[in-house]
């Protein structure tokens, strides 16, 4: 049960839905789990939740010219522009806490092909629990 509560806490987080994964996570190796299977589902969970902010970011140009959607053409134009500056290859950094939901909805907007988005997006995920395990490994170590 603790291994499905970080997958969904971890998909939750890369949507735009207000979730901290890490610290769940954090608690969770606190109480003896493996590391192993904690970065897994935390690293799927965050990685299947950017493919949402991706199908989003598909579905964009269908509702760009509504009066209520909330970014302005302005804006996708800018967005499109600096993600084609740096590619694809700026999903790398889809983890980011600040701006990697964003990276992820452009990344659909672009409509990047999907093995490449998941691809780059589970590396930089991947990576980023791989690290925050490393941190936690490191404090609870005498």
């Amino acid at each position: 049960m603790a291994y499905l509560t970080l997958f969904l806490t971890a998909f939750a987080a890369a949507t735009l839905l207000p979730a901290y994964s890490e610290i769940l996570l954090g608690t969770l190796v606190a109480q003896g789990l493996s590391y192993w299977w904690l970065w897994f589902w935390a690293t799927l969970g965050n990685t299947l939740g950017s493919v949402v902010n991706g199908l989003i970011g598909r579905q964009v140009d269908r509702f760009k010219d509504k009066k209520w959607f909330p970014i302005s053409e302005y804006q996708l134009h800018r967005a499109r522009n600096r993600f084609n500056r740096y590619g694809q290859w700026s999903l790398l950094l889809g983890w980011l806490p600040l701006g990697g939901d964003a990276l992820t909805l452009v990344g659909g907007i672009m409509r990047v092909p999907w093995f490449n988005f998941v691809i780059l997006v589970g590396i930089g995920k991947g990576l980023r629990y791989a690290f925050v395990l490393w941190l936690v490994a490191e404090a609870s170590s005498p």
